[in-house]
């Protein structure tokens, strides 16, 4: 059973769905992946065992009536703990938070759930999502599966090491600059930033609940992953408008065009005057770089002029 907690969420729902295995079981072993590694990786705050078990039997009550919840039926997942939950303690890792208790979703998470997505509880953070690694006042640090003297990365670290280490199938965290990339690099795990309002940032933190609108530009919900299907599955379930946030557009999501690798042209770059760049990492750049240039697109080593990376 422990094999399960590694496998992807799209397959898990299908496993699920068709008897392969119950959300009871598949709940049962991300519990005991849990209890044995999250005391080491401090990457879920919160746990809410009781209600997720009661949720994964009601999936699998509903499949024996014949009722199917959604893409993620039976699925354990766990949210950033800068999400609203209702009735779910949300704290940003922020002090003044610490017993809040929403009373409403944020939009991301009452459309997993509507999904059929199986909640195992919170996960860890960079307080008000203001750092590269997760650390605040409430809960110990995150730390990184592959390494516990490194960090998971910030603001997301919690996400990022929770899906690494098999703790939860898929998260959400929110990124301006970096939340979500970071921690999913560090964690190696496959990390989105979407455009700009694709999707509702309603019911998320660090504008602390009761505060007016500050965040309005720039700040995005991604999500973390195991595999890219997972990740494109994720982002269908969550994109689109909603009434709670006005500005994000009605747009539909299009099937990419298929363009070839020979019809693409890009830009890359390896070194940063203000950043310096690990060998390693230059390294690996460089062999992207040939690869797509043996395939057929044309690549071009390029820095804007005068860049300013403040």
């Amino acid at each position: 059973m422990s094999d399960l907690v590694f496998l992807p969420a799209h397959q898990l729902a299908q496993m699920i769905c068709d008897r392969q295995v119950s959300a009871v079981e598949v709940f049962d072993a991300y519990l005991a992946q849990i209890s044995k590694h999250n005391s080491k990786l401090n990457a879920i705050c919160t746990l809410d065992e009781d209600n997720a078990r009661a949720r994964a039997k009601l999936a699998d009550e509903a499949l024996a009536r014949g009722e199917y919840w959604g893409a993620l039926h039976g699925v354990p997942i766990t949210i950033k703990d800068i999400f609203e939950t209702v009735g779910l303690r949300t704290t940003a890792g922020y002090i003044p938070l610490k017993d809040y208790i929403p009373q409403q979703d944020a939009t991301v998470v009452a459309r997993l759930r509507s999904a059929g997505a199986v909640i195992l509880g919170k996960t860890n953070m960079a307080e008000l999502a203001g750092d590269f690694q997760s650390t605040n006042s409430l809960f110990p640090r995150v730390n990184n599966p592959w390494n516990l003297d490194y960090t998971a990365g910030g603001s997301s670290g919690g996400s990022a090491a929770a899906v690494a280490a098999g703790l939860s199938a898929l998260d959400i965290g929110n990124d301006i600059a970096g939340s979500v990339r970071q921690p999913a690099t560090f964690c190696g795990v496959y990390g989105l930033k979407p455009t700009d309002r694709r999707i509702s940032t309603a019911g998320s933190i660090p504008e602390v609940p009761g505060m007016p609108l500050c965040l309005r530009q720039m700040l995005t919900i991604g999500c973390f992953a195991r595999s890219l299907e997972d990740i494109r599955l994720c982002f269908s379930l969550i994109a689109g408008a909603d009434l709670r946030r006005p500005d994000v557009p009605p747009i539909p999501l299009d099937t990419p065009s298929g363009k070839s690798l020979q019809d693409l042209k890009i830009a890359w770059i390896d070194e940063w005057v203000e950043v310096p760049v690990a060998a390693e990492i230059r390294a690996a750049v460089q062999t992207v770089v040939q690869k797509l240039a043996q395939a057929g697109s044309y690549v071009e080593r390029w820095l804007p002029k005068d860049f300013d990376l403040s």
